[in-house]
This record gives C-alpha cells, structure tokens and sequence, in this order.
C-alpha cells in the first residue's frame, strides 16, 4: 500500500513540527482504512492496516519522547499491538490458501492414481481409494488448514475486540492531542531545525 503524500514539510521546520504533520497523516491513514478492514471478507484492507500501523508506530518511536505530550508514547506501543497482531492474521491469510492448493494438487495425484488401478473396470471400487500415496500427507494437510481458518478467526476477533478497546480509550483524539504538546527543552537546541538525514535512516520513515 502506498503511503499518502505529507504536504507542507521544510527543511527549515521545527522537528516536532514536521513530525507533527507526519504523524497526522498517517493517523488519518491507519483510521481510514479500519473500518473496511473490520469486514473478515476483506483480507486485503487488513494487510493495508498493519502496514499503516507498522508506519505510525515508527515514526512515533522517532518522535514521542523528545517532540511530543505524554500519550504519544503509548500510543507507538497501542499501533506496535496492533501491528503484530495483524501480522499474525496476515499469516494464517497467506498460508491458508497454499496448504489448501498443496492439498488439492496431492488429492488430484492420488485421483490419477486410483484411476490407473481401477483399469478397464465399468466402475471404481471405493477400497481403491484407500491407503493411495499421499493419503496421510492430505490429512495432515487438512489438519493444518482447519488449524490455520479457526486461528483466523480467533486472531480477527481480537483485532476487533483490539480497535474497540483504541476507540474506547480515545485513541485518535488523545494523539492528536499528543502531538500537538511540546516538551520542554532539555537544550537550546532541542527545537531546532529537522535532522533530515537521520529521520531518513529511521525504518519505515515516510
């Protein structure tokens, strides 16, 4: 998912400020995308959220503590929980589907198989179909993909119950707020001009 565009940022700007305008977006970002991604047929819009996750927690985890009010912090460990916990139903959706395509390609082996045996018979004896090559492959198979479709289900019910919980405490208000307070400098450079090339080297910077 492509990142939104952050307007009005200078090379001249305060680094809380330009931080502050980063933040803002990604946080209209990460709120925009949750209620499609609320929907269990959308796989897709829950990947879309915990990349929007992954990019606010890290610009926060630059920028909480020396630019920013207290809830700042906890708000990077709130899109951090809710990042590891998409990635874990991001995982069952991967998987899932190629467990199940192993599955299918081992049962149309097996199928071929039976039907060489059966010869010129008018019709299949249902013994034949037992006991084929890839019989227990296929049930471990399947084993693994009744696993994986009821931890989907478990981890999204979290992930609701999750977003519920950030909606409840105020969770995108109460950043806004945040990132609109101003620490108190420890120096007479604390508020001075962007570190550009640093915040460039950060992971998932914008």
């Amino acid at each position: 998912m492509k990142a939104r565009r952050v307007k009005g940022l200078d090379p001249a700007m305060p680094l809380a400020d330009a931080l502050e305008r980063i933040v803002r977006v990604r946080l209209d970002e990460l709120c925009s995308l949750a209620p499609r991604a609320l929907n269990p047929r959308k796989v897709e819009a829950s990947h879309d959220l915990r990349i929007a996750a992954k990019r606010l927690r890290y610009i926060l985890e630059v920028g909480a503590e020396p630019c920013f009010g207290p809830y700042a912090a906890t708000a990077a460990k709130r899109a951090k929980a809710l990042q590891d916990l998409l990635g874990e139903l991001h995982d069952c959706d991967v998987q899932l589907p190629r467990v199940l395509a192993l599955a299918d390609e081992l049962r149309a082996v097996d199928a071929r198989e039976v039907r060489r045996l059966a010869g010129p018979a008018d019709d299949l004896d249902p013994a034949k179909a037992a006991g084929t090559t890839h019989a227990e492959a296929f049930r471990g198979l399947q084993t693994l993909a009744v696993f994986l479709q009821a931890r989907r289900a478990l981890l999204f019910e979290r992930f609701g119950e999750l977003w519920t919980g950030l909606e409840r405490e105020g969770f995108r208000g109460r950043l806004e707020y945040a990132i609109g307070e101003r620490p108190a400098p420890s120096s007479p450079d604390a508020a001075g001009p962007v570190a550009y090339d640093a915040l460039a080297s950060t992971p998932g910077a914008p």
